[in-house]
């Protein structure tokens, strides 16, 4: 991993928020106009006021949307709804939630990661999917309006022996934030502390040194922070290597969880397709001979568990006949896969991602059809899946087990990026536990 640091963090003010339920959010690219307006309704001072000024960020808006984000943000520091840290530290923070009905304890911790150009080598930043242009703007806007990284990335590293956290968590009493995110089944609680002890800092920072951090969300934010890099350095006149070392735009805002964390979950991502004529079990049958074995699902679509299904098989559910089909792989698959996809390794083309996204809706379902243009759309659950289904602009779902946390480290070591849409890393980050100053005066706390 390259260098970590601890870092002064903005965040709310403990005296008013030491329970920051109504002023944090998702991360802003889960987030739409309705959802965003359902934050701002529960508290004026909810973090997306400041970190999504364009709804969605998908695409760059007009500049006074970022000026307004800015002047809000120094609103808040001014009045003291937000604070900076008087002192550097690391920031463990906990994620307790549910998932199939074991409760669970994520750990990571917030700390500021060195910049390195993305998948670099050993000890580098490893990305599992590529970027767009859109987002990128946004988030550059907001990072130069504001001087602030207002939301983390989320990266992964190697701790089998649980020596990092152990470190960072091996003092800390009652958090000094906490707050809920979600309702019912997906309520997530957030807890914070700070670590203000330069001896267990620089042995973390040992202990990371050398390890290399994998991307599991947030690439588009990791690679605006390279942009903002390379803009400060033609503000100043240099070379990017030739920044000050000290400078806050070398480092990018992380949280760091061990791949070995037993609360690190990845939900599949089911797909929907619409625009298509009409489907017929029969003609894909037909189409899919030799690849794929298929036959009507046993049980009820609601019943199928997508953690349970075996490597490479796939439940398609037509929603307008309600009918679900098992497809099973076919002694072809795998030659066909090759074919298809020849300059790839063999980790990457057993993917089911993979298989699904080039093999059986690019290369059948597309072509067989959807000759009009197909319209996409994803679920992270069978039953939104099966809810977008019903009386929408989709005619078809196809359900997919969830990518393995081991692809990820494999594929990332072998500098290959996954489909997008590959993994949906439950639960999310919150946004507003903290924010990375970008101007060196701040950053010097």
């Amino acid at each position: 991993m390259p260098e970590v640091r601890p870092f002064a963090a903005i965040r709310f003010n403990r005296r008013l928020y030491a329970d920051v339920s109504p002023v944090i959010a998702p991360p802003y690219d889960v987030l739409d106009a309705a959802a965003k307006a359902e934050l701002l309704g529960r508290n004026e001072h909810n973090v997306v006021a400041v970190d999504l000024p364009v709804c969605p960020a998908k695409d760059v808006g007009p500049d006074m949307a970022y000026v307004a984000a800015a002047e809000l943000l120094g609103d808040w520091l001014q009045h003291g709804v937000m604070e900076q840290d008087k002192r550097r530290a690391m920031y463990p923070y906990t994620q307790v939630f549910t998932d199939h009905g074991r409760v669970h304890h994520r750990r990571g911790v917030f700390v500021l990661v060195k910049l390195t150009a993305l998948g670099e080598g050993i000890g580098g930043v490893i990305p599992h999917e590529k970027t767009h242009k859109g987002p990128i703007e946004d988030r550059l806007k907001l990072m130069h309006a504001t001087g602030v990284q207002a939301s983390p990335v989320f990266g992964l590293f190697h701790d089998p022996q649980g020596k990092v956290m152990n470190l960072l968590y091996s003092g800390v009493g009652r958090p000094e934030q906490h707050g809920h995110l979600g309702s019912g089944n997906h309520s997530v609680e957030h807890q914070m502390w700070s670590v203000i002890d330069a001896h267990i800092e620089q042995q973390v920072i040992d202990l990371l040194r050398d390890k290399p951090v994998y991307i599991a969300d947030g690439h588009h934010r990791y690679t605006t922070a390279l942009q903002y890099q390379a803009d400060v350095a033609k503000q100043l006149g240099v070379e990017i290597k030739d920044i000050p070392i000290s400078h806050p735009a070398n480092y990018c805002l992380f949280c760091l969880v061990p791949l070995e964390d037993s609360g690190l979950k990845i939900w599949p991502t089911h797909r929907l397709l619409g625009g298509m004529s009409p489907f017929s079990a029969d003609t894909l049958a037909a189409t899919l001979s030799g690849l794929f074995t298929v036959q009507e699902l046993s049980i009820n679509i609601t019943e199928v568990v997508p953690s349970e299904l075996p490597e490479g098989v796939f439940v398609i559910y037509d929603g307008v006949r309600k009918e679900a089909l098992l497809l099973t792989p076919g002694d072809n698959l795998h030659t066909a896969m090759a074919k298809i996809q020849p300059g790839r390794p063999e980790a990457y083309r057993k993917l089911d991602v993979a298989v699904l996204e080039h093999l059986l809706i690019s290369g059948v379902i597309e072509p067989t059809f959807g000759q009009a243009g197909l319209t996409r759309g994803y679920s992270a659950t069978v039953a939104d899946l099966v809810h977008q289904l019903h009386g929408s602009e989709y005619q078809l779902g196809i359900i997919i087990r969830p990518t393995p946390l081991k692809a990820l480290a494999e594929l990332g070591s072998l500098g290959e990026t996954m489909p997008q849409k590959s993994t949906y890393f439950y639960p999310k980050l919150a946004t507003g536990m903290v924010m990375a100053p970008l101007s060196p005066a701040q950053a010097h706390h």
